[in-house]
């Protein structure tokens, strides 16, 4: 278990690195939730999921991840790029004319791994949940993993989607929430307040895991193994993974600012130099 944490937050240290570098040389780019996310990104994709780089867009017999929050693309894409689905140089062209690496993601560029165009808000759960009913009806044994961002409950599609979800016992998705506690205009309870989130999901069918210290790469394996555990018992799973925004980077920290913001020359040296590994930048 030493080993494999280790190696687990290793590769987060890179992607981190891979992430910052991306939209410091795009000039633009959400590099706070990319941050915060970062490592149960690397949980599932390097550890957890049953997944193939020999992508096929149906995903028969592989788990599936979806992404509705779209905006922290940078982060899925160094993952995916880190697992093989495409060359690691083709991150260089993160939000250029012409590249496959956009803002957000979107299939119509055919890149292996992104099965849907995500990123406005609230979409998400509804099509993971299509894709779980699909599985269902097929037979299919494997999972499907789903991340959203906290402020991104403020959708309401997102209730509707619960509220199906947990109509028809669809009990083979986990959902993750990245709780933060921030968005683009401040503090998520600021702007429209969440209340207590697990009871919340509870009341609405679900079954609620609550991950603490969620950049904590041992923390989130238990977790995910904890919410796996309560797979097919007819309710939907969520995780209530609690962050930090921008970590890893001691100036991004807990700052709002950096929801949606690039990194200058200054600051791009500051961050990559507490940000040590022993991985090589694409």
């Amino acid at each position: 278990m030493f080993k494999l944490i280790k190696k687990l937050e290793n590769i987060s240290i890179q992607v981190r690195r891979d992430v910052l570098r991306m939209i410091y040389y795009a000039k633009s780019g959400h590099p706070g939730g990319s941050l915060s996310a970062t490592d149960m990104l690397v949980v599932l994709y390097f550890h957890i999921m049953n997944h193939s780089n020999k992508f096929s867009i149906d995903g028969i017999n592989e788990d599936i991840f979806f992404l509705s929050n779209g905006h922290i693309s940078s982060l899925w894409y160094s993952v995916l790029a880190r697992c093989g689905y495409f060359p690691l140089e083709e991150l260089k062209t993160f939000r250029k004319i012409n590249s496959r690496l956009q803002g957000h993601p979107t299939n119509a560029e055919e890149l292996p791994g992104i099965r849907i165009s995500s990123g406005s808000l609230g979409q998400g759960l509804s099509v993971a949940l299509g894709a779980a009913l699909s599985k269902k009806i097929n037979n299919d044994k494997k999972i499907i993993y789903i991340m959203l961002g906290d402020g991104e409950l403020q959708e309401g599609q997102i209730w509707e989607a619960a509220m199906f979800a947990a109509h028809y016992k669809i009990d083979n998705i986990i959902s993750i929430i990245d709780c933060n506690g921030k968005q683009i205009d401040g503090n998520v309870d600021d702007i429209i307040s969440l209340e207590n989130l697990y009871y919340k999901w509870q009341s609405f069918g679900w079954n609620v895991v609550e991950i603490y210290k969620g950049n904590n790469i041992e923390n989130i394996i238990i977790g995910v193994k904890y919410a796996k555990s309560l797979l097919g018992n007819n309710k939907p799973i969520v995780i209530l993974l609690k962050t930090q925004m921008g970590y890893g980077v001691d100036f991004m920290v807990d700052d709002h600012n950096w929801h949606g913001m690039s990194l200058n020359e200054i600051q791009i040296k500051k961050a990559l130099n507490q940000l040590k590994t022993d991985l090589k930048d694409y």
